[in-house]
C-alpha cells in the first residue's frame, strides 16, 4: 500500500468527522446494530474508511452473518489495515484498525465463512460506500 499514513489533530478530526463517526474512528465508540446504514446493503462497491478513503472492503467478500453489522470475510488488501489486541468491556477480541489513519472500524472473529474462515464486524460509521460504476 503507498498511502502514507495520515496524522491529524483531534480538532482536525472533530471538524472533519460527524460526532457520530468521531465517537466510532477516534473513541473507538460501536454504533447500534440492525440500526446502521451498511448491516443490510446488497448492492454492489466498495466501502472505503469514513476517515481517510482508504478501499477497505468489497461487496463481493460482504455476507449476512446475523450480527447486524457489515461483515466481511476478508479485506480489500491486508496492508490496509492492522490488528490490535482489545481486552476492553470484560472481553478479549481483535480490534480492526485503518493502517493508514489509525481509525477504529470494528473486530475481526474466527466464526466467518469459507475460504477465510473470518468475520470482520465493522460499524457502518466508520465506512463510506462506493457504488460499482455500471457500464
Amino acid at each position: 500500500m503507498s498511502n502514507p499514513i495520515i496524522e491529524k489533530s483531534d480538532a482536525e478530526w472533530r471538524k472533519e468527522l460527524t460526532p457520530d463517526q468521531y465517537r466510532v474512528l477516534r473513541q473507538s465508540a460501536t454504533e447500534p446494530q440492525f440500526q446502521n446504514a451498511y448491516w443490510n446493503k446488497h448492492d454492489d462497491g466498495t466501502y472505503s474508511c469514513a476517515g481517510c478513503g482508504t478501499p477497505l472492503f468489497t461487496s463481493d467478500v460482504k455476507f449476512d452473518s446475523g450480527c447486524g453489522w457489515p461483515s466481511f470475510w476478508d479485506a480489500f488488501d491486508p496492508k490496509s489495515i492492522k490488528f490490535v489486541e482489545d481486552h476492553s468491556h470484560g472481553m478479549n477480541r481483535i480490534e480492526v484498525r485503518c493502517a493508514v489513519c489509525d481509525g477504529h472500524l470494528g473486530h475481526v472473529f474466527d466464526d466467518g465463512p469459507a475460504p477465510t474462515g473470518q468475520r470482520y464486524c465493522i460499524n457502518s460509521l466508520s465506512l463510506k460506500f462506493h457504488p460499482e460504476e455500471k457500464e
